[in-house]
């Protein structure tokens, strides 16, 4: 019942809050202005990033060996995106000196609570990561696109948050539901922890078929209350509306295919953290009296640039990844990567905040007085 406790204590969350969600009455339709984190080729591809993962585990489905291996490949570049926020942090005096403490002290308490993880049962461990991961995941896709909403002056996400939460929990109920979504999943070859893991998603039927009246009730609520706000505001950004589009298509793929869904899902996380670091660089990291002189900031204005400091992150991580899975054993490879995928969970829960002038530099937005 461990999930279910989950999916409870989410919906528990998201309370509803009247004084935020009942938008006031449009005096004037609003003005649609397009406003783009790159550009419109860029922002779609950005946006349907989701679709080359999902497409190949669609037509693989009912083949077991390739499916595999597209999991597993989509997990391993996952993995590798993970280690980028630590240049973001430490490369950057400004962001360290902003909580020193912290940045100081989490490496070995990160290392500490990793070694007592794996003392634990691997099955309360995986849900624990699974959870934190869809959370973090959904975070930055509510991110995104707050981006785009602070680009046209939209200062309310809150019922924005609230729906994108709802979807999620919804389709992972509507899943656990499904009396069909156990074959589905082993019919995908899965086995090991990730069918142990199954059994925890079947313990949360009875709970999840109670929940999804409130679910889906809630959920169109939100909706209305989303297009209400929406259409309240002096401005919208159709962009905005191009990238939740994308992102409620793939939350409801996840019913339809859990598999397709997953990969989808896990794999445009890692896409668009990519997509989003490299285009925030350069605006970032102007000049020297900008940025404070930042180590990071002389490397994005070297002749690399942006592109070439990816592309040398690139060789490094995966040559960090292919040597630890073919010389090293699991036990280092995992420790590795646990330690610095929960780093990168915590930090970017800090670092990414529109708030701060230097984040909100790299994407263009001005500041408020």
């Amino acid at each position: 019942m461990r999930l279910a406790a989950g999916l409870l204590g989410c919906c528990a969350s998201l309370t509803w809050d009247p004084m935020t969600s009942v938008a006031a009455r449009p005096t004037a339709a609003p003005v649609r202005n397009t406003r783009w984190v790159r550009g419109p080729i860029w922002d779609t591809t950005m946006a349907c990033s989701w679709m080359p993962f999902a497409l190949a585990a669609l037509v693989w489905a009912g083949n077991v060996d390739r499916i595999e291996w597209l999991v597993g490949l989509t997990l391993l570049f996952s993995v590798s995106h993970q280690p980028l926020t630590m240049p973001l942090v430490y490369a950057d005096a400004h962001v360290y000196k902003s909580r020193p403490l912290i940045y100081s002290l989490t490496p070995p308490v990160i290392v500490v609570l990793v070694l007592i993880g794996f003392q634990l049962d691997p099955i309360v461990v995986a849900v624990i990561a699974g959870v934190w991961n869809a959370g973090h995941t959904l975070q930055q896709r509510y991110g995104i696109a707050r981006i785009y909403g602070r680009k046209v002056g939209q200062g309310n996400g809150k019922v924005e948050h609230r729906l994108l939460w709802t979807m999620l929990i919804l389709a992972l109920a509507v899943a656990a539901a499904n009396s069909a979504t156990p074959g589905r999943i082993a019919n995908a070859g899965l086995g090991g922890r990730n069918q142990q893991g199954l059994t925890v998603l079947t313990d949360a039927a009875p709970v999840a078929r109670l929940a999804l009246p409130v679910l889906i009730a809630y959920a169109l609520f939100l909706l209305v209350q989303w297009t209400r706000q929406e259409l309240s505001s002096e401005q919208v950004n159709p962009a905005k509306w191009l990238y939740l589009g994308s992102t409620t298509a793939l939350i409801g793929l996840t019913i339809v295919s859990p598999i397709a869904g997953f990969v989808g899902y896990v794999g445009s996380h890692a896409a668009e953290y990519y997509l989003i670091v490299h285009n925030h660089l350069g605006d970032r990291y102007p000049d020297a009296a900008t940025d404070g002189g930042a180590p990071l900031g002389k490397a994005v204005r070297s002749r690399l640039g942006p592109f070439g400091l990816m592309v040398i992150y690139g060789m490094l991580v995966w040559g960090l990844i292919l040597g630890l899975l073919n010389w090293g054993t699991y036990e280092v490879y995992a420790f590795t990567f646990l330690t610095l995928g929960a780093m990168h969970l915590f930090y970017d829960g800090l670092i990414w905040k529109l708030r701060r002038p230097e984040v909100a530099r790299g994407f263009q937005i001005a500041q408020p007085d």
